[in-house]
């Protein structure tokens, strides 16, 4: 009799043993001191944070300008619906923002040609096929009608968040931008001079 309440005994404990083994192991597959709710929101940030912030308002150059509109200004519109908008800042240079329209909003401006020299003429902005090219110009006496020093290209595609640049000096500025078709090379010009930028290899090194 003794030996039969020891076996039952014994099988009890084993019991008990696997039930908590196999809790253990289920528990296994959730990191400790992290819910599952806690998990989809570090996704849900992490989403957000690869999308970019699109959070901000749109903002304009603080150049004065007695006409409408004003050419520190310029702004261009993609085929899938985002726009991206530049302005000169005084003594700061060439500013850039793109817009969401899933987010409805605006990225926070970014610099793409820091300067401290006047800005000259106004900026020209074109897109094609998913790539954005512009020019802007600057020059140490430009508000006082002396011809641009320096010439900044511009160039960006995908998430616009990286834009590729050359800068060439005491030039009179591009004229033109024109965007290949399927947007893999641009060509700014003015007369017989050219500068070529290319989806593979970016702006030519500049020497």
């Amino acid at each position: 009799m003794r030996g039969s309440v020891m076996r039952r005994t014994g099988i009890r404990a084993v019991a008990l043993g696997a039930v908590t083994v196999i809790g253990l192991v289920a528990g296994c597959g959730q990191s400790v001191g992290q819910s599952r709710g806690d998990g989809h929101a570090a996704a849900r940030e992490m989403s957000h944070a690869a999308a970019g912030d699109h959070s901000h308002r749109l903002r304009k150059s603080d150049i004065p300008w007695s006409g409408s509109p004003s050419p520190f200004n310029a702004q261009v519109k993609l085929a899938d619906g985002r726009r991206v908008a530049m302005h000169y800042m005084r003594g700061k240079g060439l500013f850039v923002q793109d817009y969401s329209p899933r987010a409805k909003g605006w990225s926070k401006p970014a610099v793409i040609y820091k300067t401290r020299t006047d800005a000259c003429q106004g900026i020209t902005l074109k897109a094609k096929d998913g790539t954005v090219a512009a020019f802007g110009d600057f020059g140490l006496y430009c508000a006082d009608g002396e011809p641009p020093t320096e010439s900044v290209a511009t160039v960006a595609t995908g998430s616009l968040a990286k834009w590729d640049k050359h800068l060439t000096r005491n030039f009179d500025g591009w004229e033109k931008i024109a965007v290949a078709p399927g947007g893999k090379k641009v060509t700014f010009s003015r007369g017989g001079k050219t500068l070529r930028w290319t989806k593979a290899a970016g702006f030519p090194v500049a020497r």
